[in-house]
Formats: C-alpha cells, structure tokens, sequence
C-alpha cells in the first residue's frame, strides 16, 4: 500500500507542473495542419489530371497505330486502290487483288462513328467486318490518304477528351504497295 501511495505521490508531482496547450498553439498547429492537407489535395488532384491526359494520349497513340499497322498490311499486298483521293470524307477505302489461283480478295476501310471499320471479303462473299479502331477523326483534314506511284501516303488522326483535357495524336505513314501483275 505504501509503494501505491508513493507512486500516485510522484505521478501527481509530475502531473502538476504540466500546462495546457494556449489558444495561439492550437491555432498555429490548425493552420500548419490545414496546409498540409491543401497542398496534398493539390498534388492529388494533378496526379489525378496527368494520369488521365497519358491514358488519353496512349488510347490515341494505340488506335492511330492500330489503323496504320492493319491499313497497311493489306496495301502491301493489293493490286489495286481505290477511293484514295476521298478517304474517309466520301468515300471508303477499297483494296484489291487476285492471287495466282484467281481468288479475288477485297478490303473495305471505312470511319463510322468514329470508328474504322474493316471489311474482308473473298470472291464477292459475304464480308466479315471487324472493328480496326476508335476515336478516329472522320474530318478530311485530320484523316487522309493520297496516292502517288503505287505509294499510299496515309495520314490518321485519333481524338479523346473534351475540354482542356483533350487529347489528339496524329500519325503519318508511306506505303508502298506491291505491283501491278
């Protein structure tokens, strides 16, 4: 019971010479604190905006490659182009050749809403259509091609966001494709 009494003694002598926080303390740990926690909102936020506008631009990096790798596997081997002059604005992009046991092949680019479309089909079948990419521009300015000599200039162009976070990537590309047997 002594030890006891001893203890709560000592305790209550270091107890006594204990003050309170001032109203000045508690005020200046407030703001310090409430700083802390704007400046950390802040970065939250840009992290949060940055990290959007890359996957912006990676899904438009992504799908302008997308259209050019598939555009261009099956110029390298058509024999014949048409609609060039006129892609995408009026007319679609078609890609022909015949191989050597006269299979007829034919590929049909086209934008719908904002999206390219390939169309394959063999001696005038039935085409199956599979979707090549999205966000595509359809503007003739943004998305084009030409052709000179067997050699398809091709301009994509692919458009994600609104606002100040839009994102729009553009990729060119010159394919040649085979000759005229």
């Amino acid at each position: 019971m002594q030890v006891r009494t001893m203890i709560l003694k000592r305790l209550k002598l270091l107890m006594s010479d204990q003050t309170g926080f001032t109203l000045l303390e508690i005020l200046a740990a407030l703001a310090i604190s409430a700083f802390i926690g704007v400046v950390v909102t802040m970065s939250n936020v840009q992290i949060l905006n940055q990290t959007s506008e890359n996957n912006n631009y990676t899904t438009c990096s992504r799908n302008t490659l997308n259209a050019l790798h598939w555009i261009a596997r099956d110029t390298q081997g058509a024999q014949i182009m048409e609609g060039v002059e006129d892609f995408p604005d009026a007319d679609d992009l078609v890609l022909k050749w015949t191989e050597w046991d006269n299979t007829q092949h034919q590929i049909v680019y086209s934008v719908v809403n904002n999206q390219l479309l390939r169309s394959y089909s063999t001696n005038g079948g039935v085409p199956s259509q599979m979707l090549v990419a999205e966000y595509i521009s359809p503007s003739p300015s943004l998305t084009n091609c030409t052709s000179d000599n067997g050699v398809l200039i091709l301009t994509i162009t692919a458009s994600v966001g609104e606002g100040n976070s839009a994102v729009s990537v553009t990729k060119v590309r010159e394919i040649t494709s085979r000759a005229k047997l």
